[in-house]
């Protein structure tokens, strides 16, 4: 299990060398986005984080999951229409969006899958990532 200090070490690493620098908001919410790792939305992450900082605004929020995002900390996840969620996962994977509930699930991919899909582009073509995302129904939890 990785600690809060190593967390706040990697994401100060990782700001700094954007030339950027750590904030207490960005800080916090980037742990929320670790605490519970369900793929929330801003807006779920705005309400997570107002306990901790009670005058954080939703654009404060927004702004640092950007900077979160460019900084390669976390990833942005769009299905269709919906809200963009975050997924802290940097590990290949794929998504499974349950249609019923909303709820999405990370789905870890066998060694090499990304490379071999990758590897059906056409000649010259080079792909800079892959996302997979399935869509459909989650088995019930008895």
């Amino acid at each position: 299990m990785v600690s809060t200090t190593d967390r706040s070490e990697t994401l100060a690493q990782r700001l700094s060398d954007s030339g950027l620098r750590s904030t207490p908001q960005r800080e916090v919410i980037y742990s929320v986005l670790l605490r519970r790792r369900d793929h929330p939305t801003a807006e779920e992450v705005f309400a997570r984080a107002r306990p901790e900082i009670p005058v954080i605004s939703l654009a404060t929020v927004y702004n640092c999951l950007e900077t979160l995002v460019q900084c390669n900390l976390v990833r942005a996840v769009n299905f269709e229409r919906g809200p963009t969620r975050y997924c802290p996962n940097l590990d290949p994977h794929a998504h499974f969006h349950d249609e019923v509930t909303g709820a999405t699930h990370d789905i870890d991919l066998p060694a090499g899958l990304t490379e071999q899909v990758k590897s059906v582009l056409p000649p010259g073509f080079e792909a800079s990532s892959v996302d997979i995302i399935f869509r459909g129904k989650a088995p019930s939890k008895a």
